[in-house]
């Protein structure tokens, strides 16, 4: 089992965090349909300093999306360690889910990013793009070995040019996003 300390990105500019990223790896989650393409997330800052998530992916020609808010876990830190809250079933939000957001790296033009969390159950690489080149992907594949993780379970998301417009038909059931990330 792991046992050294994640290291954990410092400073983040919220604002500049803000916006579109792509799945480009992550590992497999026995909840996440194993055809899921085009994975995304979409980050707005509300007026009260949280964030408004938007995640979605496409499995056969369906587009699944859940919302959700993130927020520090400590907001004296300037670790980049938030916590994200979605609301299930999301057509009836009653039960709050949360989770852990720890951004491990973070390059300096905010383009890639790579995402854990303490349980080192579940990473991701992100991107502004929908590809990445091979020796940055490479470079954070050798971060997440650097935290412990067992990167020989991270698979490459397929992502299309051009990437599906929101507007796709929806399945609003959104609970495999919550199974993903929460290991439940």
């Amino acid at each position: 089992m792991a046992n050294k300390e994640m290291e954990v990105v410092k400073g983040v500019d919220l604002e500049r965090y803000m916006g579109r990223w792509y799945e480009i790896a992550s590992f497999p989650s026995f909840f996440q349909p194993k055809n899921g393409t085009n994975t995304r997330a979409t980050y707005t800052l509300n007026p009260d300093g949280t964030v408004h998530v938007l995640n979605e992916t496409w499995s056969d020609g369906k587009r699944d999306a859940i919302e959700g808010s993130a927020y520090k876990a400590d907001p004296k830190s300037d670790e980049a360690k938030l916590k994200v809250k979605f609301y299930v079933p999301p057509f009836l939000p009653i039960i709050p889910v949360t989770g852990n957001y720890w951004i491990l790296y973070l390059d300096d033009d905010y383009q890639y990013a790579l995402i854990g969390e303490p349980s080192r159950k579940y990473l991701w690489i992100l991107s502004r793009q929908n590809h990445i080149d091979d020796e940055v992907y490479n470079r954070l594949v050798e971060k997440a070995k650097k935290e412990e993780y067992d990167v020989t379970k991270l698979k490459k998301t397929t992502q299309t040019d051009p990437p599906p417009e929101t507007d796709s038909p929806a399945d609003t059931k959104g609970i495999w996003w919550i199974k993903s990330l929460f290991g439940k």
